[in-house]
């Protein structure tokens, strides 16, 4: 039996993974609404839903330690929740740039930085990050959404270090576009989905390749092979690349 702890679990991307994980995972789903996680897994007997505010520093350390406390072990961390916002620079503000940081990187980084301490003392354990492809090539009109990805990807890069000789598998996982509600929020306009449907991905695909990563030692996961190729050829031209992320495939 495997217990993972998946947070951003009223997503689509969440709810694609629950249901492809096996009757015998036992899965602490966490989210905003409990109200939510119950209409959608309140069928499933071995999903255990929480409500938590993953922003608040306190509360989060409570509720893992009261977790550990019940369950003696976490085998497998999922963390899933993070939103965006596709406009200008110069349109956001100081709230919604604190907010997204804290909602993508830091209570990402925050969980990591707890469960890992608890993983490398048990001696096994596995980290997922679901992060973005924006964290790796960087497009207009992504700002702040793209840093918060690259800030959880060096700190995912750097921990997979720390942890490499204790047992514990740090994963990212970057995934570009994905059918999900994310772009409710992020392109309300739906322009931006429209322009890059020919690659984006639905929330079925991409929870494929992760439930088949997990409990192994994967450095990342970069999906579609297209944007895949593209981080590739960005690392190796990033003059060119720049030209075409802010000529030709300039689509926010």
């Amino acid at each position: 039996m495997r217990r993972i702890l998946m947070t951003g679990a009223s997503g689509d991307l969440a709810q694609a993974i629950i249901n492809r994980l096996g009757q015998s995972d036992q899965i602490i789903a966490v989210g905003r609404s409990q109200e939510r996680l119950a209409q959608l897994y309140g069928q499933k007997s071995n999903v255990t839903c929480y409500a938590l505010d993953i922003t608040d520093q306190q509360a989060v350390e409570i509720f893992l330690a009261q977790l550990l406390e019940t369950y003696g072990n976490i085998d497998m961390l999922i963390n899933n929740a993070g939103f965006g916002q596709f406009k200008s620079f110069e349109a956001f503000d100081e709230a919604e740039i604190k907010e997204m940081f804290e909602v993508n990187a830091l209570a990402s980084i925050r969980f990591c930085r707890l469960l890992g301490q608890h993983m490398a003392e048990q001696g096994q354990g596995h980290l997922v990050n679901i992060a973005s492809m924006a964290g790796l090539i960087a497009t207009s009109k992504s700002t702040i959404y793209s840093a918060t990805k690259f800030a959880l990807i060096g700190f995912s890069n750097a921990l997979r270090l720390e942890l490499a000789d204790k047992g514990v598998y740090v994963t990212t996982v970057n995934p570009g576009p994905i059918v999900t509600k994310f772009f409710d929020q992020a392109d309300p306009e739906g322009h931006y989905l429209q322009q890059v449907k020919a690659y984006a991905l639905t929330p079925e695909q991409v929870a494929d390749k992760i439930v088949k990563c997990l409990g192994k030692n994967k450095r990342e996961l970069n999906l579609p092979w297209l944007l895949a190729l593209a981080h590739k050829l960005y690392t190796l031209f990033p003059r060119l690349a720049d030209y075409l992320a802010g000529r030709t495939f300039n689509y926010k």
